[in-house]
């Protein structure tokens, strides 16, 4: 007899994108990682075209580093988050104090056990045209 039964995909923690959103805007590191803390698993992995960390320390200084490029400026959800077994996915900008967009892109992610994002990869523009 086939056993048919499947462990349940983890559920996104409430808040956690949104503590993800306020690690970007989050100006003071020490708080920066309470935040990253929150919303990220231990050994979560973030990447972008341009930039990729592994675990709290190096996500903290990842973002340090974007935040020193762009100043002034803020990451903002353009979207709802959309969920289904154990992946998300929501949009973006990267917009400066007036309100202009700098870049906008789409993450997509996997949600560890604990609800908590373990790796977020990053996507910058629109989707390309097809060849």
């Amino acid at each position: 007899m086939t056993d048919t039964t499947t462990t349940p995909a983890p559920t996104l923690a409430p808040g956690v994108v949104d503590d993800y959103f306020a690690t970007w805007n989050e100006a003071d590191p020490e708080r920066r990682g309470e935040l990253i803390a929150r919303a990220w698993a231990d050994e979560g992995a973030y990447v972008d075209p341009l930039a990729q960390a592994t675990g709290h320390k190096a996500l903290n200084t990842m973002i340090s580093a974007l935040r020193d490029q762009f100043p002034g400026h803020a990451v903002v959800r353009t979207s709802g988050i959309d969920a289904h077994h154990g992946l998300i996915r929501f949009g973006w900008h990267l917009t400066d104090a007036d309100g202009n967009v700098a870049v906008e892109g789409i993450d997509v992610g996997i949600v560890a056990p604990d609800g908590r994002l373990a790796r977020l990869a990053g996507f910058f523009g629109p989707l390309p045209p097809e060849d």
